[in-house]
C-alpha cells in the first residue's frame, strides 16, 4: 500500500488547527457524516415546536454520543473498510471533533429551544393570570355596583 504524500504523522501533529488540516475532507464518508449533521439540525430547527419528537432526537443524540468510544474503537479496527487514513485514535480527539461536538450543538440548540418555549409558555400564563385577576375585580365591583343600586331602590 503506497503511503499518501499529504499523511502526516501523529507527531508532527501540534496544534488542534494542524490536526484539522491535516484531515481529507472529501474523504466519501467524512461528507457523508457531514450531510448527517447537516440534516439532523436541519431536523431540530424544523421540529421546534414538536416537542415530543424532540425529545426523542435529544434522546437518540445523546446515546450516540455516549456510545462514541466503542463506536471508535470499532472504526479504528475496521478503517480500512471505509476510510482513506486512520484518523482514530485512543484519545477520541477525531471522533469527538467530527461525530460528538456536532452532535452536542444540536443538543445544546433543543435545549435552548425549550428555555425559549418555557420562558414564552411563562408568559402567556402570567399574562392570562393577569387578565383573569382582573376579570374577577371587574366583576367584583360590577357585583359591589349592584349591589349598592339594589340597596338604593329599597
Amino acid at each position: 500500500m503506497a503511503i499518501d504524500p499529504n499523511f502526516i504523522e501523529v507527531n508532527e501533529i501540534t496544534d488542534y488547527w494542524t490536526f484539522l488540516r491535516s484531515i481529507d475532507w472529501m474523504d466519501p464518508w467524512l461528507i457523508g457524516l457531514i450531510v448527517l449533521h447537516v440534516l439532523t439540525t436541519t431536523t431540530t430547527l424544523l421540529t421546534r415546536n414538536n416537542t415530543n419528537f424532540q425529545i426523542f432526537l435529544f434522546l437518540i443524540l445523546l446515546s450516540a454520543v455516549y456510545f462514541s468510544e466503542s463506536i471508535n474503537e470499532y472504526a479504528a479496527m475496521n478503517w480500512h473498510s471505509f476510510s482513506k487514513q486512520q484518523y482514530f485514535d485512543s484519545n477520541g480527539l477525531f471522533i469527538s471533533t467530527v461525530f460528538s461536538i456536532p452532535i452536542l450543538l444540536n443538543c445544546m440548540l433543543l435545549i435552548g429551544a425549550w428555555l425559549y418555549n418555557s420562558t414564552q409558555m411563562m408568559a402567556k400564563l402570567k399574562i392570562a393570570q393577569l387578565k383573569d385577576k382582573a376579570r374577577k375585580e371587574r366583576l367584583q365591583q360590577q357585583q359591589s355596583q349592584d349591589d349598592q343600586d339594589h340597596m338604593k331602590q329599597q
